[in-house]
């Protein structure tokens, strides 16, 4: 009998096929990969499309690039502490290929310190395929690729360690960090070294700040080999995103005008389809 009762009183789906509730989210899915599809076509035609907006810290990797290039001394890049199952070390390697590129091309010595052995293989894999692009397979070093220790603070400790020996000119980290952020940044900057900083941990974000020459805040890490790279599918998809962004900007705008008028209006409740 209850079953009964809950089957009768089950939301009717609407258009017979959406279940409550879920309109909106298909439009917006639908709409993205619309703006998407016209993006990236456009892209790969060589048509205009809406530029990303000018990043200071992305400008300044091929300015700390030629920095060690003149010293003659190393560029270290650290894709933070976390695996590959984190989109933040996803974002890392995006800009892995460019930097390796310029190292290569300029024959500046390239070092990649890794906390975890699976970002490790990838971007050992992503360098000499880079270098093996510029035509200069034989200047690649596997050995300027290290893993240090999957154990967090053994990492850092290895890492200033580097520092230390190496002087290195430029230090490049994107990716996800915690307490090593701190550490490592300070010594850094101690060492006067150009220093890139970029991740999405919020507590994280005040020490690249205040240590390193320029930051890449939250998403801009995530925009960064679009931005780099100009490839016509990352850049597209890029700004398709940011339009989205603007459409539920615009839709949080509305809304909350029309709650602050009329705080007892559902017009916008039934246009989201009860949200």
């Amino acid at each position: 009998m209850m079953w009964l009762l809950a089957q009768e009183q089950a939301p009717v789906p609407t258009l017979g096929i959406f279940s409550a509730g879920s309109v909106i989210d298909f439009a917006i899915v639908l709409g993205l990969g619309v703006i998407i599809w016209v993006m990236v076509a456009r892209a790969r035609t060589g048509r205009k499309i809406p530029e990303i907006k000018k990043i200071a810290g992305l400008e300044a990797v091929d300015e700390a690039i030629g920095r060690a290039t003149e010293m003659g001394r190393p560029v270290v890049f650290i894709p933070g502490i976390l695996s590959v199952d984190n989109p933040q070390t996803l974002a890392a390697f995006g800009m892995v290929s460019h930097i390796a590129r310029q190292c290569a091309r300029y024959d500046t010595r390239f070092l990649a310190l890794n906390c975890d052995p699976l970002p490790y293989a990838v971007i050992e894999e992503i360098t000499r395929q880079a270098y093996l692009e510029e035509g200069r397979p034989d200047a690649f070093n596997p050995d300027d690729i290290r893993f240090l220790s999957a154990e967090q603070f053994a990492f850092t400790g290895a890492v200033i360690g580097i520092f230390e020996r190496e002087r290195p000119a430029a230090n490049i980290m994107i990716g996800a960090f915690y307490a090593e952020a701190m550490m490592l940044a300070e010594t850094g900057s101690f060492q006067g070294m150009i220093q890139i900083g970029g991740t999405a941990m919020t507590a994280q974000l005040p020490f690249f700040v205040a240590a390193c020459d320029y930051s890449l805040i939250g998403e801009e890490i995530y925009a960064a080999s679009a931005y780099l790279s100009k490839e016509p599918v990352m850049y597209g998809t890029v700004v398709a995103q940011d339009w989205l962004k603007i459409v539920l900007a615009l839709i949080i705008v509305v809304g909350a005008v029309l709650a602050t008028v009329s705080p007892d209006s559902t017009v916008l409740r039934d246009i989201l389809g009860g949200y």
